[in-house]
């Protein structure tokens, strides 16, 4: 469970660390996900084009470091 303390009735920043928090666990994605029914075929789709995604961005950033 996600809880944030206000400090000197600072309500605005307490609501940025909220989000903050939110966004690191992963919470914003998964509501949105949750929204609507996805089909099983549907999911295994997305995630198995997250996976390339990731791989190709990896593949990205190594070749940067590397020099290729």
């Amino acid at each position: 469970m996600v809880s944030v303390s206000v400090k000197d009735n600072n309500v605005d920043q307490a609501l940025r660390v909220l989000k903050k928090k939110m966004q690191r666990e992963g919470l914003f994605r998964e509501m949105k996900l949750r929204r609507n029914y996805e089909k099983p075929s549907e999911k295994k789709a997305r995630e198995k084009a997250e996976a390339v995604r990731r791989f190709r961005k990896m593949e990205r950033k190594k070749r940067d470091r590397d020099g290729y």
